[in-house]
């Protein structure tokens, strides 16, 4: 017996309940499954998805099912951006997690599909497919198209420092401003909307091939149908989520991660997608795949081309073929079949021909995109995890972006205690070649883990800084953030980590090949590690915890429940 007659006869109201909302007696008999997207007009990721929503109650309906549609909006970063709404965003990811569990546990269903396309909706509703784990299959709602001259909204941050310093007119960046989102779709780039379609997709929770479609392409519609079908046979064999999704599951989606140079945000939200799986990754998870992986993906921010074009040169599958040699092969996923058959499977139905015929008008080779295994951009992985008195619980950096210069370097230390402070320091040049710009206090539990994004900006874009100072943080940055940034570090300024212990002068060692982050002199002069620990621990004693910056609402609940940034900053 399907779960929701079970209720059904528990619940007598329910039938009357649903009679009211147009629903045929015929339909009370069939397994149910919710249906739940972000779509709202909040962002192009989200005001598309109710074609996909209503493709995939129209496959559900083809298989003797009825759909029942559900909604959690989610925020976007973008427009968050430069002021205090980006404090939300990561909060909202927990928030959208907790109404699928609401949606869900209120009027149990048989099995859910789940829609999204970008940054919190897509790890907020995979957090809840854990949770609940009813069976359960994701499909997004791809990716944007480029605008005029490939030109990408990642760039937009760029181009306002910029104009900010006289470099562009304004006249120049109004334009970028008007045409960087052509269409609607998660932005055109590998940032952490992007990163996390593929990483649903890797773990097995969506049909091949399907994650960084193109939002405009007529292949994503049928895929939200065929979707809708599949979560029917799902709910048939009651095949589960956790039974599906293993440690193993995990490690494949961080070596598609290093593959592809994903989001730094991912070791925000898989650390915290495998808790709700009962699974426990962590930051030396990350470290232990990434250190010896091949970086293979020509996709910006770090590389040349758009998103869309990960699709047109064979997307996840075509990467996984390429690694194909270190995965786990044998894991289950949401067709029933492990990940090696659907690979196989993929290879026989035509799927690599159809994203040829995609990839042909480009008059790029997939080769150009998707660098052959044996020919990498890079075979240290792109993600390090840094560790030393200043991170006892580490740090993350991308160091593929970082210039070679910064690999290795002892800075003068430049603590801000917000960023807007950081960011005018900046670009009013007081920031020097040398110097290690601080911002604290913006961790989970000082103001929400916002992103740093325009300060990278401003650096990255800066010719001189961009290969003379860092940026250290126990913030995040965006999945468009390149340059010489150092994040996430724990424990954070607000719990009395190092971080808040910084003082002017202080020597900063960075050393990435050693994957070492640390104080390394007082006042300008070297001292030892002893030494060290002595000043701090004189220092701590007179450091005073700052008040919570948030007495009310989703912030405070969030501050008070967060564990670290190197776990996941879920709420616990």
């Amino acid at each position: 017996m399907y779960r929701s007659e079970e209720v059904r006869k528990l619940a007598p109201e329910m039938d009357p309940l649903r009679l009211g909302m147009g629903w045929k007696l015929s339909d009370l008999d069939k397994p149910k499954i919710m249906i739940e997207s972000t779509m709202g007009d909040s962002h192009p990721g989200s005001a598309h998805l109710m074609e996909f929503v209503e493709q995939a109650a129209k496959g559900v309906h083809d298989a003797g099912g009825k759909a029942a549609r559900y909604y959690t909006t989610d925020i976007c970063d973008g427009q968050a951006q430069g002021h205090d709404g980006i404090n939300y965003s990561l909060a909202s990811r927990d928030m959208i997690a907790n109404m699928v569990e609401i949606h869900e546990s209120a009027t149990p269903f048989d099995g859910g599909v789940f829609i999204a396309s970008c940054d919190k909706g897509m790890p907020g509703l995979l957090m809840g497919i854990g949770r609940c784990n009813i069976p359960s299959i994701m499909v997004t709602g791809g990716v944007m198209e480029a605008g005029p001259d490939m030109l990408t909204l990642e760039e937009i941050g760029k181009y306002s420092a910029m104009c900010q310093r006289g470099e562009i007119t304004q006249e120049q960046f109004l334009f970028y401003k008007h045409h960087a989102c052509p269409s609607c779709g998660a932005c055109s780039f590998m940032g952490t909307a992007c990163t996390m379609q593929v990483m649903a997709e890797a773990l097995g929770l969506m049909l091949p091939g399907t994650s960084v479609m193109p939002a405009t392409c007529a292949d994503l519609k049928k895929a939200a149908y065929d979707t809708g079908l599949q979560a029917m046979k799902l709910a048939e064999m009651d095949l589960k989520p956790r039974d599906m999704v293993t440690l193993r599951s995990f490690e494949n989606a961080i070596m598609v991660h290093a593959a592809i140079s994903g989001s730094t945000n991912a070791l925000l939200h898989l650390p915290a997608i495998a808790h709700e799986f009962g699974i426990t990754i962590d930051a030396d998870t990350f470290e232990r795949i990434h250190k010896s992986a091949h970086y293979l993906l020509n996709v910006r921010p770090a590389g040349e081309w758009p998103a869309a074009y990960f699709y047109y040169a064979g997307g996840v599958p075509a990467v996984m073929e390429e690694i194909r040699h270190s995965l786990h092969l044998d894991v289950m996923t949401v067709t029933g079949k492990t990940l090696g058959e659907n690979l196989d499977e993929l290879k026989k139905n035509g799927f690599y021909e159809n994203c040829a015929r995609l990839l042909e008008p480009t008059g790029l080779k997939k080769e150009q995109i998707i660098y052959p295994y044996d020919k990498p951009i890079g075979d240290k992985g792109t993600i390090a995890i840094l560790k030393g008195n200043l991170a006892p619980e580490g740090a993350v950096v991308k160091h593929s972006a970082v210039p070679k210069e910064m690999h290795v370097a002892m800075l003068n230390a430049r603590p801000f205690d917000c960023e807007e402070d950081a960011i005018a320091a900046v670009l009013s040049h007081a920031i020097r070649p040398g110097d290690a710009v601080f911002i604290r206090y913006e961790g989970p539990k000082g103001s929400g883990m916002p992103e740093m994004f325009y300060t990278t900006e401003a650096i990255a874009s800066d010719e001189e800084l961009g290969k003379s100072i860092a940026l250290i943080t126990d913030g995040r940055f965006s999945g468009a953030s390149k340059g010489p940034a150092i994040g996430h570090v724990s424990p954070e300024a607000a719990e009395g980590g190092p971080i808040a212990l910084v003082e002017e002068g202080d020597l900063i060692e960075i050393d990435i090949p050693r994957r070492v982050l640390r104080i390394a002199g007082i006042r300008g002069e070297v001292k030892s590690e002893e030494e060290i620990l002595e000043v701090l621990e004189q220092r701590r004693k007179n450091w005073q915890p700052k008040p919570a910056r948030y007495q009310s609402g989703v912030l405070k609940i969030y501050s008070e429940h967060a564990v670290g940034p190197m776990k996941g900053g879920y709420m616990k």
